[in-house]
């Protein structure tokens, strides 16, 4: 999805702290105390606010470019969906008139105006949650699975399929639109992007698609005491094969995570059925995730914040290690397929 950002700019310069502060009361009646912070992000932007009567907020202001309205609003359908069948999750809150996703104009320099959709949530804090027991992993495949049912109910068809010939293509057409591989390593690189499709694509012909959560990491799982576990950050929810969202919680590749998978999965199929055949799809779902990340750098390498992180990004070297490691991934999935 192409930036309106790149290569000029942030679309976020754009917004200032008053401005969004406007926003939020507008839409939803508050009067805020003036309290303002930033929450580390690189796609969106997430500030905490708090209103005058104490009470504490989180507002996400999402990447114009990225996602249509209709599939924001299908993301929100998802975690509210959960959130009625009690999975632990944090819902976007509706307005007055039951809308969960709001749209504020910004003036430009030019006087044109850029439209930002935005979505509050009630602040729930929590700490990291460190798997290191087998019940810990055990706990968090039972999240899953919980997820997944409420996931099964219906579809998302505004969302990306997480497929190599859907998503995986569509970043690599990204990427070379863009131009900002290294001349000397584009030709290579695309190559070796496209081989890769190629040998990985028919592993994914008839496996079912569902709505999953896209980036159920362990960073995304917060801690909360007596009240259990807590899933945030529903930003990459997608229609793909349920092991996605199980692979990324493993602290290493599959091989080498066996015991931690395997109490993964005894968690999830107490409310899931898991189809062990999925399996195979880890290290090319690894493959995809790493060019998934090359797309959403380029997304940020405009964005102040990613630049002063990142400063060697985009060059020579930095596109050469790319390359390498995106052949030893392709090596571990041909290897993992002759087994």
């Amino acid at each position: 999805m192409p930036d309106p950002s790149a290569g000029g700019g942030s679309p976020y310069d754009l917004l200032t702290p008053q401005a969004m502060l406007e926003a939020i009361e507008s839409a939803y009646g508050l009067s805020l105390d003036g309290t303002f912070y930033q929450f580390p992000s690189y796609v969106n932007r997430v500030y905490g606010v708090r209103a005058d009567t104490g009470s504490e907020y989180v507002v996400k202001f999402y990447r114009p470019g990225r996602w249509s309205t209709e599939s924001i609003a299908e993301e929100h359908e998802f975690v509210l969906d959960c959130a009625d069948a009690e999975v632990p999750v944090v819902a976007p809150i509706a307005d007055d008139d039951g809308c969960t996703l709001q749209l504020v104009d910004v003036a430009t320099e030019s006087g044109a105006l850029q439209e930002f959709a935005f979505s509050l949530y009630e602040k729930r804090g929590g700490r990291g949650f460190d798997a290191e027991r087998d019940e810990d992993w055990f706990r968090l495949g039972s999240l899953a699975g919980r997820v997944h049912a409420v996931g099964r109910e219906r579809d998302a068809p505004g969302r990306l399929l997480c497929t190599p010939g859907d998503s995986t293509a569509r970043f690599v057409a990204e990427l070379r639109d863009s131009g900002v591989v290294h001349p000397e390593i584009a030709a290579e690189l695309f190559a070796v992007l496209g081989s890769g499709i190629d040998a990985i694509s028919p592993l994914f012909d008839g496996v079912a698609l569902q709505r999953i959560h896209g980036d159920f990491h362990r960073g995304n799982v917060l801690e909360r005491g007596d009240e259990g576990l807590l899933l945030i950050d529903f930003d990459d929810t997608m229609m793909g094969p349920p092991i996605q969202d199980l692979w990324l919680l493993l602290p290493d590749h599959a091989w080498d995570s066996r015991r931690e998978l395997t109490h993964v999965v005894d968690g999830y199929t107490r409310f899931c059925d898991f189809d062990h055949r999925s399996l195979r799809l880890i290290e090319p779902l690894r493959f995809m995730r790493m060019v998934y990340y090359l797309a959403w750098s380029a997304l940020q390498r405009d964005d102040r914040r990613f630049r002063e992180s990142n400063p060697d990004w985009g060059g020579r070297a930095y596109w050469i290690r790319e390359l390498e490691d995106l052949r030893t991934q392709l090596a571990m999935v041909a290897e993992d397929l002759a087994d």
